[in-house]
């Protein structure tokens, strides 16, 4: 098929008009062409579209990077993940630690009910488990340490008021918390306190009063009722150890105070027996009456040591025996009599310097043994079925006696 021909006119510069440029005829096909090259070209927009600037333009095609996303999607998860991680560990932890100190608890429970009908206490004592954790301790069966607190444990005519023990390095006989049948302890270190209130109240009943008194020693300080009246009494009472496990005392120094008047220290020995005071020995030198029945107790005027002449002669002169009682030497000499013995041997004489003989006669009566009776004491310590047990430095402090213990392969609950 052939192309018409189609004739165009230019137009010449003789024909009078302007030359003007004649655009290129536009080829059908080409356009078409470019179509399907672009299918997103706008055949109408000119040629006045702005141009795409060199950075703009789009860069050449590249497989995706999934790796890229993958790291921003871990860093949005992954967080929630280690929370969760973090508080199932916390949980287990808590649920082993809550197990553990069930485990103790239980333990020393049972501990000390066991302790308080072996010893049969009134109380039970107070067990406390050493070491963290405990499970692992007791699957090993090894303690590293526990303290007993025993309060108010019966010692004879005392309670002691508190016995503490810490022990070291136990050996279990058991399987398991409910299971365990005995311990052997290979070190153990205590002590023991006997408070002045409980001896106050044990063996004073209310009317004396225990007080530390030197190194080692106890000062008794309180009253007795004699024959209806109330006497001043005080006693030294020694703390010694008795044995290897055993404490003991020992009363001297007992003195009854009958008022100002005289005062009786139970014995035989010279210094013993009932004595005047200096205080009522420098008032009977002053009263003409009782000097007189006294210095005519020739047992009295023996003890004394006074001549039988000199004794004579302040009985016929007044001037003598005012010379004779303001001496300081019969004060002194009064204060040594036994009005003990002169009451014996002359009872009506007696009468005289007011002392009542049937007061006297009760006085007599607490001997030596009935005063010391009234504040001795002891204790010992109980004999464990294995091992050494025995009582160390015994002292006395401001709130009773202290005395420590210690302990070696001791064999419990067996």
């Amino acid at each position: 098929m052939r192309t018409p021909h189609i004739q165009t006119h230019h137009p010449s510069p003789s024909d009078g008009h302007p030359a003007e440029r004649v655009p290129a005829p536009r080829n059908p096909y080409e356009e078409l062409a470019a179509l399907a090259d672009d299918p997103l070209h706008d055949p109408t927009a000119g040629d006045s579209a702005p141009a795409v600037r060199d950075d703009e333009a789009e860069e050449p095609w590249a497989p995706p990077n999934h790796r890229r996303g993958s790291r921003r999607r871990n860093r949005a998860t992954g967080l929630p993940v280690v929370v969760r991680v973090l508080a199932w560990s916390l949980a287990l932890v808590c649920i082993a630690v809550l197990a553990d100190r069930w485990a103790l608890l239980y333990a020393e429970r049972k501990a000390s009910e066991r302790l308080k009908d072996q010893l049969h206490l009134a109380a039970a004592p107070e067990v406390r488990i050493g070491g963290f954790p405990f499970l692992t301790q007791l699957a090993a069966r090894r303690l590293d340490s526990v303290r007993v607190t025993v309060p108010d444990v019966p010692a004879s005519r005392v309670t002691l008021t508190q016995v503490s023990a810490t022990a070291h390095d136990i050996r279990i006989d058991g399987d398991g918390p409910t299971a365990v049948r005995g311990a052997l302890v290979h070190r153990m270190r205590g002590r023991v306190l006997l408070s002045f209130a409980d001896m106050d109240r044990e063996l004073g009943a209310s009317q004396v009063a225990f007080s530390p008194h030197g190194p080692g020693g106890i000062r008794a300080l309180g009253s007795l009722r004699v024959a209806g009246r109330d006497v001043r009494v005080r006693a030294d009472v020694r703390i010694r150890r008795d044995g290897e496990r055993g404490i003991a005392t020992s009363v001297d120094g007992m003195r009854l105070d009958v008022g100002d008047l005289a005062t009786y220290r139970p014995g035989t020995g010279p210094a013993e027996g009932l004595h005047l005071t200096r205080a009522s020995a420098r008032r009977l030198g002053r009263e003409e009456r009782k000097v007189k029945a006294l210095l005519g107790v020739p047992e009295i005027v023996r003890r004394l040591g006074l001549p039988d002449r000199v004794v004579r002669t302040a009985l016929r002169d007044e001037d003598e025996l005012h010379r004779l009682t303001g001496a300081p030497r019969l004060v002194h000499a009064l204060t040594r009599v036994n009005l003990v013995d002169a009451a014996l041997a002359h009872p009506e004489q007696l009468k005289r310097l007011g002392l009542d003989l049937s007061y006297l006669d009760e006085l007599t009566k607490l001997t030596r043994p009935r005063i010391a009776d009234r504040f001795s004491f002891s204790f010992r310590l109980p004999k464990p079925p294995a091992g050494a047990l025995r009582l160390q430095r015994v002292t006395v402090g401001e709130d009773g006696i202290h005395a420590e213990v210690r302990g070696t392969g001791l064999l419990l609950g067996h």
